[in-house]
């Protein structure tokens, strides 16, 4: 081999070693959230929510549409594009049809967890942490979902008073361009910080009991703060959902469901902020 060959072949490997180590490093690190602007160290900073707000070239394809079905209480069912499961707050009462890929559990009661999932589950997401306020850390990949949390305090159950630190998590999904939100069992008006964390939301499932939670102000309050293009109510009661729906004015659409899902891509997000209440809500 003439010595300009040998030189030549020599830079080709090496040019292929460093590609592939580039590779695995890529493959190494966390998934890039598509819904924050910002990145999550910045404390001050609050996101908007702009309705039909484009993708990432290439992101998001035609007909990419994600299902919404509320099976119970704090309980949906999210089907991807792809064809993956996810179930919300899941208890093992409300459970989809076909055993779910994801669950997300918070544990303000035991209506929002369980301890025994079905064993075949293969994500089973907590929203706390099992070291006393220590916030849970979820960031990972699932099929076409990227999902991840952030920590919120809630109350101590059953009127003991206080406060436990972290014990709660908003769960975000990012499906097909989408920013979805299930705000779990909140208890406290989100912070400056919290609202950086989760950046926007373009979908957006509620609490509105009134009380066990937040009372209906206090929840509108985030609501309008987040400017998410659908809100989902969940986790009813006591009084009607009405209650939760007469704090917004005419800067919100309102319907009621026939069914109890719904089907929304980025392209056909509501061009105003509907309060949409599926039925077994209402």
């Amino acid at each position: 081999m003439r010595p300009q060959h040998l030189v030549l072949a020599i830079a080709c490997i090496a040019a292929f070693i460093v590609s592939g180590r580039a590779a695995t490093a890529q493959q190494q690190r966390s998934p890039v959230s598509q819904c924050q602007a910002i990145a999550q160290s910045i404390p001050e900073v609050t996101f908007a929510s702009f309705s039909g707000a484009q993708p990432v070239a290439s992101a998001v394809s035609e007909g990419e549409d994600v299902k919404f079905t509320f099976l119970g209480h704090s309980t949906f069912e999210i089907d991807t594009p792809a064809g993956i499961i996810i179930a919300t707050d899941y208890n093992g009462w409300y459970r989809p049809a076909a055993l779910p890929d994801v669950v997300t559990m918070n544990k303000a009661h035991t209506t929002h967890f369980t301890l025994t999932p079905e064993p075949g589950i293969k994500h089973v997401l907590h929203g706390w942490s099992d070291i006393p306020g220590e916030a849970a850390n979820i960031d990972l990949v699932v099929g076409d979902a990227h999902i991840r949390n952030v920590a919120t305090d809630i109350r101590f159950s059953y009127g003991l008073g206080g406060s436990q630190q972290n014990g709660n998590s908003i769960f975000i999904f990012e499906i097909a361009g989408l920013c979805i939100g299930h705000l779990g069992h909140l208890h406290y008006e989100l912070t400056d910080t919290h609202y950086t964390e989760i950046g926007r939301l373009d979908v957006v499932m509620v609490p509105v009991d009134g009380g066990l939670t937040m009372g209906a102000d206090s929840m509108s309050r985030v609501i309008k703060r987040l400017r998410s293009s659908l809100i989902l109510p969940m986790h009813r009661r006591g009084p009607p959902v009405n209650a939760f729906v007469s704090m917004f004015g005419k800067d919100f659409d309102v319907a009621y469901a026939s069914d109890d899902s719904i089907t929304v891509s980025l392209r056909t997000l509501p061009k105003k902020p509907l309060i949409y209440v599926l039925k077994g809500v209402q």
